[in-house]
């Protein structure tokens, strides 16, 4: 398949491809490898672009998204995006017979997958912040399209193909909310850590933007697509047996498949191990930890509060180790920042095999500073009344060497 020409024909003649595309023999693997994953990273890229290197601003005031939770949140969206296209496809699926039409799982990825198109192309408007309300317009031209296909695809009357995609649309918007909320849970609750490293295997994707590369290794993409394919089957025997259970377990392992969460995270009380007592010469005052599980992915957290006088230092321990699959298909290389405005100061670089992010005001009234372990715990410390130097310090006074030769729990 030609991935312009295929862009090209369900755009501009949806009526002539979609009977090409039905009859196309294929599976999740090959529709997920050969056009998915392409056209879910331009809104994931372009907005991370648009936010993170670009920014927004307007009467004098500027906002963008620090780079570190910029890439966390790029790389949760991409895989979030291709979650919510399976979710629906099983939805569609499943609603075929209501409409008078036939159940075929494959043609109703594919409903999904190429109707979603226009949608994900307009994610390119948020290259330019001011004009990703362009993005939503173009998403409904992607209903268009699925109303077009919904006939040819799983053979509904088309007097029923109204409804259908009425219902479909609702269904999927749900599904956005749901995962959008999911994705606030790491995008938010993690902070401004950077998911990086290495996956094994070569990677055979490549999108090179101003600031780094992301790889992609669709060797891992098939993989992932035969254990959703799998789950899939499970929640459609068990939503026919009326076994909830069975049902909400089947789409956690649809999660857990996208995200490759193969790596489990530390206990919570692992983490508060690792908080001292003292920091950077203050006393702890404060501490918290926490740990949960949503669709299929953990992850556990710890913080503290240190103070002295005006001096506050605050300490987060996040690890998303639900999510550290990712790393082994999505991951960025030579991402650098050095950066200097109005007497603020960021920067972003590689120190052996961490990561580390500064952010601080030369007149000594914050600084941050994290640093992105290379077993993806990532340690953060914010100060107020405290130079960049002091925090350095501050945290060089914890073991990470320890921290980061720790050994994951097994798997159960």
């Amino acid at each position: 398949m030609n991935l312009v020409q295929r862009v090209q024909d369900i755009l501009l003649k949806p009526k002539d491809t979609w009977p090409a595309i039905a009859t196309e023999p294929g599976d999740a693997a090959t529709i997920y490898k050969d056009y998915l994953i392409y056209l879910a990273l331009i809104p994931a890229v372009a907005g991370f672009i648009g936010m993170s290197l670009f920014g927004i601003g307007a009467f004098g005031f500027s906002i963008r998204v620090p780079i570190v939770s910029g890439l966390i949140s790029m790389v949760v969206g991409f895989v979030l995006s291709l979650v919510a296209v399976f979710v629906l496809g099983l939805i569609a699926n499943a609603l075929a017979p209501t409409f008078g039409g036939t159940k075929d799982p494959v043609n109703a990825l594919k409903l999904v997958a190429y109707g979603s198109t226009a949608g994900f192309l307009g994610g390119v408007f948020s290259l330019v912040p001011q004009l990703s309300i362009l993005g939503l317009l173009a998403s409904l031209y992607s209903v268009y399209l699925i109303f077009t296909g919904v006939p040819v695809l799983m053979k509904c009357p088309k007097e029923k193909a109204v409804p259908y995609t009425a219902v479909l649309i609702v269904c999927g918007i749900v599904a956005m909310v749901i995962l959008g909320a999911l994705s606030a849970l790491f995008t938010g609750g993690a902070g401004r850590g950077m998911m990086m490293g290495g996956g094994s295997g070569s990677s055979d994707v490549s999108i090179n933007t101003p600031g780094g590369s992301v790889n992609i290794n669709t060797a891992k993409l098939d993989e992932m697509a035969k254990k959703m394919e799998a789950a899939g089957k499970r929640m459609e025997s068990a939503q026919a047996s009326g076994d909830a259970a069975a049902a909400g377990k089947a789409a956690a392992d649809i999660m857990g498949a996208m995200t490759g969460s193969t790596g489990v995270p530390f206990a919570a009380q692992d983490l508060k191990s690792w908080i001292p007592e003292k920091l950077g010469g203050l006393a702890r005052e404060s501490f918290e930890v926490q740990s949960g599980a949503a669709m299929g992915i953990a992850g556990s957290s710890a913080r503290a509060t240190y103070t002295g006088g005006e001096q506050q230092i605050r300490l987060s321990i996040t690890d998303i180790g639900g999510l550290g699959g990712l790393m082994g298909f999505a991951a960025w290389a030579n991402m650098t920042v050095d950066k200097e405005s109005n007497g603020a100061v960021e920067k972003v670089y590689k120190q052996g095999k961490r990561t580390i992010r500064e952010e601080y005001r030369k007149d000594g009234s914050q600084a941050e500073y994290t640093v992105v372990l290379e077993n993806g715990l990532i340690v953060e410390l914010q100060a107020d009344q405290s130079s960049i130097d002091r925090v350095k310090q501050a945290i060089s006074g914890m073991d990470l060497g320890k921290m980061e030769s720790a050994q994951r729990p097994p798997k159960s």
